[in-house]
């Protein structure tokens, strides 16, 4: 599924971070790599005293966020973990509760489970696709539900309107962790969340050259309670990431279709394939969530899960043979980068929580990047010609 490209999106990712520089001219706003700024006098300054607390580089991303977001300027942070960290110690405190998707970041269920837990954070881990179980969750504690659709990295989605509505009637906020598909493809706020998360290392920035995150709401009381725990942690995004996620973001719209045309393609060659065993993409037909996709979401992204004939072992060989896809961790990127979720992203979530969810063992995830797809799918042909032989011993790994 093709889709066409919002030109105002387009518009709005190039201009929205303000005007060109008005000291030189320059197109490319200057990066402002200094940690303080000189003040005037006591008490009175130009806006910015530290870099902990703001920085003009930063300040430019968050505008164009906001611009992108349909919201209030962002605030951003030096990860996707610390905008996620941030979003927990600002709204949630000892005898609080959260209901988290089943499937989300295993860095999200590392920290509830393993930091957040020892100071009186309760988190119920619900399959959010299913509405009866999200309100069977509920609580009179409940303060967050925080969903990640689509899922990672099983795609499984969740109908944000519908669960806003279970939240809000609650009395809670719902968070919507949009990094898959961004507001360009999913504007999650229009949709009912009060709060919209993103990695911004993927597709935001694009390039595989930064980390970071952010946060976005249209709530002026809820942004500025975000920016004080911000400035009291210390993990702002730095001037030269903020810097180069501005650079990136001018081309989004215009990747994100890209990504999306060409995962398409390579899940539909995927689905055909006699080495696979199973698809999961939001786009095929086939996917169990198929009219929800076409309904929420304006296209299907660039990821594509699958698991091939063989198991475990076959899964490992394909990914250990792949010799023009990327076998590394990120997804979102110009390159394609492959991924087995087990053994990266997932390792340090238990066994059978992730087999609960739906994260086997041989579960491949593909980031299909911006490349000729023809030359992914011929990758991925000459790695599964690759199962038939023996494998090497290191192939054989054991899975944690």
């Amino acid at each position: 599924m093709s889709f066409e490209i919002n030109q105002q999106q387009c518009t709005r990712a190039v201009r929205g971070g303000g005007p060109p520089d008005p000291t030189t001219g320059a197109l490319v706003s200057p990066i402002y790599q200094t940690t303080t700024f000189l003040q005037e006098a006591v008490g009175r300054h130009k806006g910015f005293t530290y870099s902990r607390a703001a920085n003009p580089s930063v300040d430019q991303l968050e505008r164009v966020l906001g611009e992108i977001e349909g919201s209030l300027p962002a605030v951003c942070f030096s990860t996707g973990m610390a905008a996620t960290t941030t979003l927990f110690l600002t709204l949630l405190e000892s005898g609080d509760h959260v209901i988290v998707s089943d499937v989300v970041y295993g860095g999200t269920i590392r920290l509830l489970q393993r930091v957040l837990h020892k100071f009186g954070v309760a988190a119920s881990f619900v399959d959010t696709s299913n509405a009866r179980s999200v309100e069977a969750a509920v609580t009179p504690k409940t303060k967050l539900v925080f969903i990640e659709t689509p899922a990672n990295p099983t795609l499984k989605l969740t109908d944000v309107a519908q669960i806003s509505e279970i939240a809000h009637a609650a009395g809670a906020l719902l968070v919507v962790d949009n990094t898959f598909l961004t507001s360009v493809l999913q504007p999650v706020l229009d949709q009912g969340a009060d709060i919209s998360l993103l990695s911004t290392t993927k597709y935001i920035e694009g390039h595989n050259s930064t980390v970071g995150g952010s946060l976005a709401a249209r709530d002026s009381a809820l942004i500025e309670k975000l920016r004080f725990v911000r400035k009291t942690l210390g993990c702002i995004q730095s001037p030269f990431d903020s810097w180069l996620t501005v650079r990136g973001l001018k081309t989004l719209p215009l990747r994100l279709k890209a990504h999306c045309d060409n995962a398409q393609r390579v899940a539909e060659w995927l689905q055909k394939h006699p080495a696979v065993s199973r698809v999961i993409y939001p786009g095929l037909p086939s996917f169990p969530q198929h009219e929800l996709a076409l309904r929420q979401q304006k296209a299907h992204g660039g990821l594509v899960s699958f698991e091939v004939k063989g198991g475990v072992d076959a899964g490992i060989t394909v990914m250990n043979s792949v010799k023009f896809c990327y076998l590394a961790e990120n997804l979102g990127a110009v390159e394609t980068l492959i991924t087995h979720p087990v053994t990266m992203t997932h390792a340090d979530v238990p066994r059978e929580q992730r087999e609960a969810a739906g994260i086997t063992d041989g579960l491949i995830r593909l980031s299909v990047g911006l490349e000729d797809p023809q030359d992914v799918i011929a990758d991925m042909e000459q790695a599964f010609a690759s199962i038939s032989a023996e494998p090497e011993k290191e192939v054989k790994c054991a899975v944690r």
